[in-house]
């Protein structure tokens, strides 16, 4: 049987650990036969990030700061010499946790710059960076969260930067169409990521869903994976600029 991503070039930025979803997606590609790529930011995670990335199979780990415009003009330039890309997965978010923690009205100026800098802004300046290298057309793909149209409780500044990201997909597949380059969005249930553990009560919000999602659970991280393989293959040609939710139906409730 063929593989999904056979001769595909996948850049894959905030793989962090192995509990992110952002890992959990480059083992999908992997498994599909594309090639991977993978971004770290930081001496913090880079040893991390290059031992995950051996363990993938990744020709190159590169160092990207997505705040630093120099950063960003450095990996499309390293970029270029790697031939084709396909796809890019922009899998980063960060809020600081203070504002996560307090109510949304006593969110700080600084802290909701912050959130909107590194959670929505950044996949409009990768998309600069990298759309011109996918001279074949191709795929961006990000993730977001239902906090962007529903009030979850602590999810408050994220919740906003994720309903900023969304537009940034429809606007940026306005102006990539003709590029033949799709940009879409998964809206992934809670999971049990490093990241999540920043959020307050993280616990009672995968009980809520586990007991009123359709499918009575939470998703797993392959679930994800496999619908951000969907979206980066040819199967998902004709979507472009849409969120599309893996949530095991939570999204669909109203009680």
């Amino acid at each position: 049987m063929a593989k999904l991503l056979e001769g595909k070039t996948a850049l894959i930025l905030g793989v962090a650990n192995k509990w992110s979803l952002a890992y959990a997606i480059a083992q999908a590609f992997r498994r599909e036969g594309a090639g991977l790529l993978l971004t770290y930011q930081g001496e913090r995670v880079k040893e991390t990030v290059e031992e995950l990335g051996a363990e993938l199979g990744a020709a190159h780990v590169f160092e990207c700061d997505v705040t630093k415009e120099d950063d960003l003009v450095r990996i499309a330039d390293t970029l270029k010499s790697q031939g084709r890309l396909d796809t890019v997965v922009h899998s980063i978010a960060f809020a600081n946790r203070e504002d996560l923690s307090r109510p949304f009205v006593d969110t700080s100026r600084e802290g909701y710059l912050l959130a909107q800098e590194v959670s929505a802004y950044s996949l409009v300046a990768v998309a600069r960076s990298t759309a011109p290298l996918m001279t074949g057309g191709g795929a961006i793909l990000t993730l977001t969260y239902l906090g962007s149209s529903r009030v979850v409780p602590n999810y408050n500044v994220m919740g906003a930067a994720k309903a900023s990201l969304e537009a940034a997909v429809r606007y940026l597949a306005h102006d990539l169409g003709p590029s033949r380059i799709r940009v879409n969005a998964i809206s992934a249930g809670p999971v049990k990521t490093a990241s999540a553990r920043g959020i307050k009560d993280f616990s009672k919000v995968l009980e809520a869903v586990a007991g009123h999602a359709p499918l009575r659970r939470n998703v797993e991280p392959a679930e994800v994976a496999d619908a951000a393989v969907f979206l980066a293959s040819d199967l998902g040609r004709g979507v472009t600029g849409d969120v599309l939710f893996v949530d095991a139906g939570f999204h669909i409730m109203g009680l």
